[in-house]
């Protein structure tokens, strides 16, 4: 016949103090030898990109004592404007024409107007320059607007966030070397803060004379990241770096 086994323990109260300063300090222990060696760095980047649509008016307008007399005058003008921007690089798609007919006593006057948006301001200067030149009076050109295009935008705020993350693992490289660390790959990457910031000069001011073209606005991105690296040697601890 087996021998009946026994088994005894000794349990400490919960509330002992020595107990819970062990478990604190075991707790730590564990805790600092499982801690993986990170690097954790900031990052700040600004870029500016000048505006890169134009958007112009021009007016053509006749005063006939038939219809078809106003209509015919501003269609041969009408054909020469399109004509003209064509040849500088615009698409049809890019202008727009609005034409209103009315009478005025025993005349018919038809206005037209063209909005035309062009992705090159030389080009821009250029075809109202030929416009002002060859149709003379008879045509009115408006003050340029200038603006962002969507996709401008779009890859201004990519670069400048690469050119902050890029700066970034430039700090993180010089202070693993100072640190005689080697620095390892990047665990986490946060972009804290993107802003932007317009500078608009004169551009709020609409003429009918082509003439004091204002200065191409500027938009300025700003980025501010975090990027977390790892260290392959030396102190087990995290570096915090602003």
């Amino acid at each position: 016949m087996d021998k009946p086994s026994s088994v005894f323990a000794s349990v400490l109260p919960a509330s002992a103090p020595e107990f819970k300063e062990k478990a604190a300090a075991d707790l730590r222990t564990l805790s600092s030898a499982h801690r993986p060696r990170e690097l954790q760095v900031k990052g700040t980047a600004e870029l500016s990109v000048p505006a890169d649509r134009a958007s112009v008016r021009v007016w053509v307008s006749s005063s006939k004592e038939s219809v078809n007399d106003a209509t015919n005058s501003v269609s041969r003008r009408l054909d020469y404007i399109l004509q003209c921007v064509r040849q500088h690089g615009v698409k049809d798609e890019d202008t727009l024409i609005h034409k209103f007919l009315h009478r005025e006593g025993d005349q018919y006057l038809m206005n037209a107007e063209v909005n035309v948006t062009f992705s090159d301001s030389t080009k821009m200067v250029q075809a109202c320059s030929v416009l002002l030149e060859k149709l003379d009076k008879s045509v009115a050109i408006g003050h340029p607007h200038y603006y962002h295009s969507p996709e401008c935008l779009s890859q201004l705020r990519r670069r400048v966030c690469a050119s902050a993350v890029e700066n970034a693992k430039q700090k993180a490289n010089d202070i693993s070397e100072l640190l005689g660390q080697t620095l390892g790959s990047p665990h986490l990457v946060v972009e804290d803060e993107v802003r932007e910031i317009q500078n608009d000069l004169n551009n709020d001011s609409e003429q009918k004379t082509f003439t004091n073209l204002p200065l191409i606005p500027f938009m300025t991105a700003f980025s501010h990241v975090s990027v977390t690296f790892s260290l392959k040697d030396g102190l087990r601890k995290k570096v915090l770096f602003h």
